[in-house]
């Protein structure tokens, strides 16, 4: 008999999370076991790419209105769920209040989630698993209303660089039999905060199939991408990626781009994302001139052909736990610049197979025009790429064992 496995998501859209969970959905194998994929919200782009075998559960309304504004909640009669949402908002002022140099907003989803899940309904119906995965914090969702033999989460961020309330979240992390984390380096970062959690972390990269990849980044023509990323001589098209939010650091691109310009270096930097900093981006490219040089992509389906056409890849970010698109970037042999965010190490090794480069402005700047002005050692990242592997859709082992053990 096949076993059961329950995975849990916010929603499907383009991002590194869920670009992961794709991963792992394309390496299970579905002759072995069954697997129920519970979506809070049926919506995103990915939807439509989720593999045939697995089973999609139905929408459910609760949950389906964690993810709308309280308004729309309101309106949809989910009345008890808007009076533990605006709960959550009076406690996340609070705790604001009482950690007046908290620097995100991270910590208001394990406050969320602590008063919206008594009220969600049990999951308890679809029967008992043989494991139950919570794939994107906050895991309470999972500990409460699921019934499974195991339970595992995943870590995905850097913990040290979140604000986060250690108390608070420490419960939760305690009752799963397993915390997945992405990398070694996600893992000791994770520790700092959580100390006690040492025995309970096992490490699974993101698994991302190079036949996914390179299949995707054929679809779409290069002449199409090049009408929205055109060759000029003499420019050097970069490329990012990834959710327009203060992690991604996309804020700072036009100020480093005006100093990549005022070098002497052309560069056209082109971001493909969205979210909610979005206008503190537009501001900013007016503000520092770069209007012609620093181009908003929006939303894409499939980034791939995009990656397969840039001349540079490059994530700017103020922290990672192990960014997606960096992968996705080596595997289609392109190359790389990073900043140098505190697991930028385990993700590229400097000069080989990508550059770290600081992450204030101006010297972030000085070494993006070093990188690129250094046909030689563009030359060398893409021979690297091109002579190892970046898929790793062995990692699916950590998991089996993990349900068979």
């Amino acid at each position: 008999m096949k076993k059961r496995i329950f995975i849990s998501i916010h929603y499907m859209e383009i991002g590194g999370a869920e670009i992961s969970l794709m991963g792992l959905l394309d390496s299970i194998d579905y002759s072995k076991y069954d697997v129920d994929l519970f979506i809070y919200k049926h919506k995103g782009e990915l939807m439509e790419y989720i593999p045939k075998e697995v089973n999609i559960l139905p929408e459910e309304k609760a949950y389906a209105n964690l993810e709308n504004p309280i308004r729309k909640a309101l309106f949809n009669g989910r009345f008890r769920l808007v009076a533990a949402r605006l709960k959550a908002k009076i406690d996340f002022k609070s705790y604001c209040r009482n950690h007046p140099d908290m620097f995100d907003d991270f910590a208001v989803h394990q406050i969320t989630a602590k008063r919206t899940t008594p009220v969600l309904p049990s999951l308890e119906k679809y029967g008992e698993y043989d494991l139950a995965i919570s794939f994107l914090q906050p895991h309470n969702i999972v500990l409460e209303k699921v019934m499974a033999k195991k339970k595992i989460c995943w870590i995905h961020t850097d913990y040290t660089v979140v604000s986060v309330d250690p108390e608070m979240e420490l419960p939760v992390w305690q009752r799963f039999d397993r915390i997945i984390s992405i990398s070694d380096a996600v893992t000791e970062t994770f520790l700092k905060v959580f100390p006690s959690l040492s025995d309970k972390i096992t490490v699974m990269q993101n698994i991302l199939p190079q036949s996914f990849v390179d299949r995707r980044s054929l679809l779409i023509p290069q002449e199409t991408i090049r009408k929205e990323m055109p060759v000029e001589d003499g420019v050097v098209n970069i490329l990012s990626i990834g959710r327009y939010s203060i992690q991604k650091n996309f804020d700072n691109v036009p100020q480093i781009c005006r100093y990549i310009l005022d070098s002497g270096c052309r560069v056209r930097w082109y971001i493909m994302g969205w979210g909610s900093e979005e206008g503190v981006i537009r501001a900013n490219i007016e503000k520092y001139g770069v209007a012609s040089n620093v181009i908003l992509l929006g939303k894409k389906q499939n980034p791939y052909p995009y990656i397969k056409a840039c001349d540079w890849y490059v994530q700017p970010s103020r922290y990672e736990g192990a960014a997606v698109t960096v992968r996705e970037a080596q595997m289609l042999h392109r190359p790389i610049i990073i900043t140098n965010y505190p697991t930028a190490a385990s993700q590229v090794k400097d000069g080989l197979d990508g550059k770290i480069v600081p992450l204030e402005n101006k010297k972030c700047a000085e070494g993006i025009v070093a990188a690129v002005n250094d046909e030689n050692l563009k030359n060398s990242i893409v021979s690297y790429l091109s002579a190892h592997r970046y898929g790793n859709e062995d990692e699916i082992r950590v998991l089996e064992k993990l349900l068979e053990g």
